[in-house]
């Protein structure tokens, strides 16, 4: 018979969990799951849709949590979420029939609105 090295086993040790510790809250799940809902226009953005940035910028302000955009994307993914447009009905094809990227001369200098925000300055 092999000699067999029995491990103690330490209860304080396992009560704790591994790892970081949790920084999103309840509260915080529960205001990115209110706020993606609602259009950022009605908080005083002047754009339409979200991104996780202004999601993770709008909440550090509200709730004083900092988060990376890629921890909100991965929150919202759990949740069924996305600030991703679906096209109604109409195919990559359709959308951009030389292929699937836009080039920055396929934009109309007219169309673009003139903001002056600092965009690079989220937070």
């Amino acid at each position: 018979m092999k000699n067999q090295r029995h491990l103690t086993y330490d209860s304080s040790w396992s009560a704790q969990p591994l790892g970081r510790p949790k920084v999103i809250t309840d509260e915080y799940v529960t205001s990115l799951q209110e706020l993606v809902q609602r259009s950022p226009r009605e908080y005083g953005y002047p754009f339409q849709r979200w991104t996780a940035a202004w999601l993770r910028c709008h909440l550090a302000k509200e709730l004083g949590i900092e988060i990376s955009d890629r921890h909100v994307n991965r929150l919202l993914n759990q949740m069924g979420l996305s600030t991703r447009q679906e096209p109604c009905g109409i195919s990559d094809n359709q959308l951009h029939p030389q292929g699937r990227h836009i080039r920055i001369e396929d934009l109309d200098p007219k169309s673009m609105p003139d903001l002056d925000w600092p965009f690079n300055e989220l937070c």
